[in-house]
C-alpha cells in the first residue's frame, strides 16, 4: 500500500507544475545520446506525448551531427570543423538537408506517432519558418594580428522565425518537430546550429521554458560540481574566468539570448537520464542548470 501512496505523492508533486504550465509552450532541443539509445528515444517520445496530453505545448528542435558525419564518411567525404562549425559546401549541404530534414526528422516524428502522439515534421523552409543568412566567422591572423573572415560555406545564422506555422499546429493538437535548416533570401539552404534555432524559436513563441538536452549534467564549476542556477548577468564573468568554456559557451549564450527575448527560464540538462524532461518540469528540485533572471 505504501508504494501506491508514494506514487500518488509523486503525482501530487507534479500537480502545481501541470497547473502552472497548462497552455504554455516549452521548446526542447533534442540531441546527443537521447537521440541514439533506443530506450531513451522511446522514453523521450512518450514524455512528449504526456506533455501534450496534459495541456502543455511541446515544440522540438533536433540536431543530427553524428548522423550527418556517418553518411558523409560512408560517401568517402572528409569533414572539416572550424570553431565547432562543420564546413558545408554545396554537396555537403545536400547531405545535411537529406539527413536532417529526411532521415532524422522523420524518425523522431515516427517514434512520437507510433506511441500515440500527433507529430508533424518541418524544416526551416516550410512556411518560411526559418530565414537565414550566411554566418560570418572571424579569427585573428597569427601573422598580421588582424581579424580575417573565415568561409565555412553554407553555415547560417537565423534572421527571423515565423511562428505562424507553429502556432497553427499547436492549436490543432499537433507537435512540431523542426530540423534546423534555414532558407536565404534567394532560396539558398543553410545549415544552422540546433541550439541557436531552439533559442530563437523559443523567443519567437514566447515560450515558458527552453530545455537543451545534452550529454553532461549541466554547467559545472572548476571543482566539477554542478551549478544549479546561473543568472544571465553572471554569464560573462563565468566565461571570462573559464568556468564556462568550450562547447558549453554557445549553449549558455543561447540560453541568455532566449531569456532576453522573453523566455522565462532556460535549462541545460542531461538527456542521458531517463525522463529527463519530466524530472526538470514536474519536480521541485529539477535537474541540470537553470539559466534565467533570478530576483535578488
Amino acid at each position: 500500500m505504501q508504494q501506491l501512496i508514494n506514487k500518488a505523492n509523486v503525482l501530487m508533486e507534479a500537480l502545481p507544475y501541470i497547473q502552472r504550465f497548462s497552455n504554455k509552450t516549452i521548446v526542447i532541443k533534442y540531441g546527443g545520446n537521447a537521440m541514439v539509445e533506443e530506450h531513451l528515444k522511446e522514453g523521450f517520445a512518450n514524455d512528449i506525448i504526456l506533455l501534450k496530453l496534459i495541456g502543455i505545448n511541446p515544440v522540438i528542435v533536433h540536431g543530427g551531427g553524428p548522423q550527418i558525419g556517418k553518411v558523409l564518411e560512408e560517401m568517402g567525404r572528409k569533414t572539416d570543423f572550424i570553431q565547432g562549425m562543420r564546413v558545408t559546401d554545396s554537396e555537403t549541404m545536400n547531405v545535411v538537408e537529406m539527413v536532417l530534414g529526411g532521415k532524422v526528422n522523420k524518425e523522431i516524428v515516427g517514434n512520437i506517432n507510433h506511441f500515440g502522439g500527433k507529430a508533424v515534421g518541418l524544416s526551416g523552409k516550410d512556411g518560411n519558418l526559418i530565414t537565414a543568412k550566411k554566418m560570418e566567422m572571424k579569427r585573428i591572423n597569427p601573422d598580421t594580428l588582424t581579424p580575417e573572415i573565415i568561409d565555412v560555406g553554407m553555415v547560417g545564422e537565423v534572421l527571423t522565425i515565423n511562428p505562424d506555422v507553429l502556432t497553427a499546429l499547436e492549436e490543432s493538437s499537433f507537435i512540431p518537430v523542426i530540423a534546423p535548416v534555414g532558407v536565404g533570401i534567394n532560396g539558398e539552404t543553410y545549415n544552422i546550429n540546433a541550439d541557436l534555432v531552439a533559442g530563437r524559436v523559443a523567443g519567437a513563441l514566447g515560450a515558458e521554458k527552453l530545455i537543451l538536452l545534452t550529454d553532461i549534467e549541466g554547467v559545472k564549476d572548476k571543482q566539477g560540481r554542478l551549478i544549479s542556477t546561473i543568472d544571465i548577468d553572471e554569464v560573462a564573468g563565468l566565461i571570462d574566468d573559464e568556468t564556462i568554456s568550450g562547447g558549453m559557451i554557445p549553449k549558455v549564450n543561447c540560453c541568455v539570448d532566449a531569456v532576453k527575448e522573453g523566455v522565462r527560464k532556460t535549462h541545460i540538462i542531461d538527456g542521458r537520464m531517463e525522463h529527463a524532461c519530466l524530472l526538470e518540469i514536474f519536480t521541485d528540485q529539477g535537474i541540470g542548470t537553470a539559466v534565467a533572471r533570478f530576483e535578488s
